[in-house]
């Protein structure tokens, strides 16, 4: 019973309620608590942590409460409208990943290319173009296995045994289609695979500083630390905003500045909410579908005619 209520949980949500529990007992709280302790908690923090964050240490708090049987104060109205206020006062804009564009992934690809034959190199250069045309989450990549693999004559369908947005495993797969080989992630896959000789398992190994293929697959943080070198190295000036998430933000929103359809841009992101990628559009189309543009073009005119 205990491993199949574990699994009803993903890892990192696990992971990242013990780290809330952890920060608020360390401040000094205690589980179970009541609200009074809550209130205190929430007074001392507000200024330092992220509201976000604290609605994420009330959720692990509240959670424990829950799965103990006991009652939780989380949901006090005391405790909710501490938050409301905390939010009103000290929310800040969430950080976002900057998203790549296609003249960055491909200046990033020809980067890769003047380098000197290594595994290393085909590793990078099939991750950069899988990660971006297959809109992966950095979960997503490391956990591709050789066996999830389907090579059809048109291209490349990935099988993802498990995502954020398929936790029970029902089975999600991502198309990609074979291209110009300068730019195709099928491939830039292929050839990674037979330089490697992988023919079975994890997909995106680790590479150590001898060039030696490992057998166990990549640190998912190890994406974000490719991403930042790589941008550092092909002179970027948002390398601190690069993280494995501008993958997907960028697929996005280069595709709704081509006018791709929003059914084709949900479907190759698999995401399972039209607000999101409604959001992600307008943000790919907010400078060239815009109101000004019409009325400058106008004032223009006029300035013409004066």
């Amino acid at each position: 019973m205990q491993a199949y209520l574990n699994a009803a949980t993903s890892e990192s949500t696990r992971k990242a309620y013990r780290s809330a529990i952890r920060q608020f007992e360390k401040w000094g709280g205690r589980l179970p608590t009541d609200s009074e302790t809550l209130v205190h908690y929430l007074l001392s923090r507000a200024e330092t942590l992220n509201p976000r964050t604290l609605d994420l240490h009330l959720t692990a708090i509240g959670q424990w409460h829950r799965f103990q049987g006991i009652a939780n104060p989380a949901v006090e109205p005391l405790i909710q409208k501490t938050m409301n206020g905390i939010r009103r006062v000290h929310a800040r804009p969430k950080q976002k990943a900057k998203a790549l564009r296609l003249e960055h992934i491909a200046t990033m690809a020809r980067h890769l290319r003047t380098q000197p034959d290594s595994s290393k190199k085909y590793r990078d250069l099939a991750l950069v173009l899988m990660g971006f045309f297959g809109a992966f989450r950095r979960s997503e990549l490391v956990a591709i296995r050789v066996e999830d693999l389907m090579w059809e004559d048109e291209g490349l369908i990935v099988r993802l045994p498990r995502s954020k947005t398929d936790q029970t495993g029902q089975g999600i797969q991502r198309a990609l289609p074979f291209g110009n080989k300068t730019v195709c992630p099928g491939s830039a896959l292929r050839n990674w695979l037979d330089t490697a000789g992988i023919k079975e398992g994890p997909v995106f190994r680790a590479v150590n500083r001898w060039d030696q293929v490992q057998q166990k697959p990549l640190n998912p943080g190890a994406i974000n630390q490719l991403l930042k070198q790589l941008g550092t190295e092909c002179g970027f000036d948002f390398v601190a905003s690069l993280s494995s998430h501008s993958f997907r933000r960028g697929l996005s929103t280069s595709a709704a500045r081509e006018k791709v359809d929003f059914e084709l841009i949900k479907k190759q992101g698999g995401w399972k909410s039209d607000a999101t990628v409604w959001e992600y559009i307008e943000e790919g189309q907010r400078l060239t579908d815009n109101a000004t543009t019409t009325l400058m073009e106008k004032m223009a005119a006029l300035e013409d005619i004066d």
